[in-house]
């Protein structure tokens, strides 16, 4: 992949990111918060934010978003191919909420 693909590959992803994010946190901003593991502070600028500010923040090189699950139990359970995939994904769940709050 050509670097300058990759780049336009990354402010895509950004706006995409950015618009869902906002629309969650209008929507309902404690499910948003815990969905996307932000604080009240940043749901606030969301649900604030301008499209031109938007954009702004979108044309950046860098991701605005990162992925949440850093232990590797959460990985093998989100993964796992287990008969009780569902009791799984709901253990993923309760580690990540319990991530989120430590976080806090």
């Amino acid at each position: 992949m050509k670097t300058e693909q990759m780049l336009q590959d990354i402010r895509e992803i950004n706006m995409s990111y950015m618009i869902l994010a906002q629309a969650m946190v209008r929507e309902d901003k404690a499910q948003a918060m815990y969905r996307l593991g932000i604080s009240e502070e940043v749901a606030e600028i969301l649900e604030q934010i301008s499209t031109g500010q938007m954009l702004k923040i979108a044309s950046s090189n860098t991701l605005v978003c990162c992925f949440r699950f850093e232990d590797q139990m959460v990985w093998n359970l989100l993964t796992s191919h287990s008969k009780d995939r569902g009791v799984a994904g709901i253990h993923a769940a309760i580690l990540t909420a319990g991530q989120l709050k430590q976080a806090a």
